[in-house]
């Protein structure tokens, strides 16, 4: 791991985006809250955070961080549904594995959940959208 040690330390955020294509009638289901396993948005909401909260042990060289706050949101349009994830801390490293780990994983949670009804989903376009100190 880099060390850090000697870094002050600062608040942080950082933003990252990603989507997920479904099938239409899918998205009915989702919308209807249909779907077998439930309530999926929720459910990837809080895998989002789980997984933001546990990158270290995900990522061999992330620093764990203490997590100051995650939240994440989901859009459902024509097609699928885009995700955000915003992470805080205030530390000596940034939190931008932490956001691309809650959008990547919620992500994934959401195909785990619709695939019982879709074997057509696509997860793609995940991407660190902001990093700063704050």
């Amino acid at each position: 791991m880099v060390h850090v040690g000697d870094k002050p330390d600062q608040a942080r955020l950082a933003v990252a985006r990603g989507r997920i294509r479904l099938g239409r009638a899918t998205l009915a289901l989702l919308r209807q809250q249909a779907l077998p396993k439930g309530d999926v948005l929720t459910v990837a909401k809080i895998a989002g955070i789980q997984a933001a909260k546990t990158t270290s042990t995900l990522i061999p060289l992330c620093h764990p961080l203490a997590l100051t706050g995650v939240d994440l949101a989901f859009r459902v349009d024509a097609t699928g549904i885009a995700i955000e994830a915003v992470v805080r801390t205030t530390g000596k490293t940034g939190v931008e594995m932490e956001a691309l780990s809650a959008v990547a994983v919620a992500a994934l949670t959401i195909y785990d959940m619709c695939k019982a009804v879709d074997k057509r989903m696509v997860i793609g376009a995940v991407k660190l959208v902001r990093k700063e100190k704050i």
